[in-house]
């Protein structure tokens, strides 16, 4: 079970947070969340998708790491075997909490249940110094996670204007790999390119005042990294 704590110097002084990349760390996961800020660096490796909650009217989109639950085909030896990681997971087992009190400033706080939890033993990377002060790796995940924060509350804008034009369709992908078996990916949406060209210029316009065209075209770009995401599964086969 999750052990959320606010994070202090007080009472971390000797927190030291592990940074290499196993599946027993947290890292076998499926998807993450990605936000429509990071869609240029996210594309660069990984298929962007959309999911709906109908019971909300809500949509998410998430980086994919693999076709099966639990399966992440970025992790090779004790890293991950890609060039940038989206901020959901680089961030981890730091989040952003509220106050106590209810109050909407925010702060910072860790899963002290994290498998990322290196005590103070002496490997891992310090999230205080000896003064107390936050270590260049904390200001860094301080960072992320601002930029998490603000940028999850405003894609809600792209999000509705998603649904607004109707530019989601379902997924149905079947991949069938190099020993013959076969993976069904469901569950998911995608952007509908047909229904994005045949969009009238009022339409268009609203969306680039809205500064949503761009993560619409990361979106569609990274749609090219499925089949690269297939070749790594197939390796991980061939390779036993």
């Amino acid at each position: 079970m999750p052990d959320h704590a606010i994070l202090t110097a007080d009472d971390h002084r000797d927190l030291r947070i592990r940074t290499d990349r196993a599946p027993e760390l947290g890292d076998g996961l499926m998807a993450c969340i990605t936000v429509p800020s990071e869609f240029r660096r996210v594309q660069t490796d990984y298929p962007i998708l959309f999911q709906r909650d109908p019971a909300q009217g809500s949509v998410t989109a998430v980086a994919l790491f693999g076709f099966e639950e639990g399966e992440n085909l970025f992790l090779a030896d004790g890293r991950w075997d890609a060039r940038y990681r989206p901020l959901a997971i680089d961030s981890q087992p730091f989040l952003v909490g509220r106050g106590a009190d209810g109050s909407d400033v925010r702060q910072v706080h860790i899963d002290m249940a994290s498998p990322r939890i290196a005590g103070d033993s002496g490997e891992g990377m310090r999230v205080f110094d000896d003064t107390g002060r936050p270590t260049p790796y904390l200001e860094r995940i301080a960072d992320q996670l601002r930029a998490l924060d603000t940028d999850f509350v405003a894609s809600a804008d792209f999000f509705a204007a998603l649904q607004r034009y109707d530019l989601l369709e379902p997924l149905t992908l079947d991949v069938t790999l190099d020993d013959g078996a076969k993976n069904r990916l469901v569950g998911f949406h995608v952007i509908d390119e047909d229904r994005l060209v045949a969009l009238d210029d009022a339409a268009v316009a609203d969306l680039h005042a809205g500064g949503h065209l761009m993560p619409i075209f990361m979106a569609l770009a990274a749609l090219g990294n499925i089949g690269a995401l297939i070749a790594r599964k197939n390796r991980r086969i061939a390779h036993g």
